[in-house]
């Protein structure tokens, strides 16, 4: 019997049978569990009262609301932190035949070993009878995740998740109430350095996923808006820099100005980037200091000096528009420009 951690298991609308077979199994290995009934159908009920009566020690915690699995999962954090001083963490898992009792003891076992990590218990998407929507989920997120945060998780979208009491009151004030919170809870986790750790559980499906409450279009979107915000500072300070590009280019031109692509360069990318600065300080990475400006007035003057001898260079070599040839190789530097002000400049 495992006594130091608790499971917690947020529900809405569950299955029956495989709601009450999934909370036996738990009972008969950990001694301290916690089901959320987030606001499900009061046909639900009874439900709910079966499971209460599987074992005393199983504590039933409801939203008269469907609040979301987000907020869920924090109102069990609270309960958890307020009632078991002696629990080193908890594991959350799904209600839907989804995870294993052998895999929620890895996941927990892993806590023990690692209290300080962030254990994910991830799947196998590889397998071909994993249905197309779960396929699909994993695959856009661990391209997003992989390209916007610098994360290689195998699988984003896991309800397995083993976390420390420290990390808990970490996690109670991330932001988020529904799906989006288990993938800012990943974001949470690499802007304060902390470890993730993945542990390879089974690969199961019931029914074709069909007891998921998982939307790939509706939650993949949800999620996906965490990143729209650094695409409209890019493509805005892109667009005014290209526009300051041509007036001035045409401007210099007028006068006869030696080097004039070089020069307008320079210009347009100085004003354009005292505008992404303020937008990706505030708005995106959310962080600004002097050491931030420091690193990225560094970051641009090496940019505007790659970006106007590119551009000089290809111009000179190639029979092209000189805008277009300008726009293909801001769009390389652009690429690269994420990551370095992700993991040197905001950090």
């Amino acid at each position: 019997m495992i006594d130091d951690v608790c499971v917690i298991i947020p529900a809405y609308n569950p299955d029956e049978e495989l709601f009450l077979k999934f909370a036996k199994e738990v009972a008969e290995k950990f001694s301290k569990i916690v089901v959320i009934n987030d606001g499900s159908n009061s046909e639900c009920d009874k439900i709910f009262e079966k499971i209460s009566l599987i074992d005393s020690k199983i504590e039933i915690l409801k939203h008269s609301v469907n609040l979301g699995k987000g907020r869920a999962l924090k109102t069990a954090f609270n309960f958890v932190l307020n009632n078991y001083s002696d629990c080193i963490g908890i594991v959350a898992a799904d209600c839907d035949g989804q995870h294993g009792i052998d895999d929620v003891i890895k996941c927990a076992e892993a806590l023990q070993a690692n209290p300080e990590c962030l254990i994910l218990g991830v799947r196998d998407f590889s397998k071909k009878d994993v249905p197309f929507k779960s396929r699909y989920g994993n695959k856009m997120t661990r391209i997003i995740f992989k390209l916007f945060i610098g994360l290689n998780i195998k699988d984003t979208q896991t309800g397995l998740r083993a976390i420390g009491t420290e990390l808990m009151k970490l996690f109670m004030s991330t932001k988020g109430e529904r799906y989006e919170y288990e993938t800012n809870m990943l974001i949470e986790c690499k802007q304060s350095n902390i470890k993730i750790q993945q542990v390879p559980i089974s690969t199961i499906y019931i029914e074709k996923n069909q007891t998921s409450k998982f939307n790939p279009i509706k939650d993949s979107l949800s999620i996906y808006k965490l990143f729209a915000k650094y695409i409209i500072s890019s493509i805005s300070s892109f667009i005014i820099d290209v526009i300051l590009f041509n007036i001035f280019l045409l401007l210099l031109n007028k006068y006869e100005v030696p080097n004039s692509i070089i020069i307008a360069t320079i210009i347009a990318r100085i004003l354009s980037s005292l505008y992404n600065f303020r937008l990706n300080a505030k708005m995106v990475f959310k962080n600004m200091n002097n050491k931030s400006l420091i690193r990225y007035v560094t970051l641009v003057i090496i940019q505007m000096l790659v970006s106007a001898f590119c551009v000089n260079y290809a111009s000179n070599a190639i029979p092209w528009d000189v805008t277009f040839i300008k726009i293909i190789i801001d769009i390389i530097i652009f690429m690269v420009n994420f990551v370095v002000q992700r993991e040197f400049v905001f950090k």
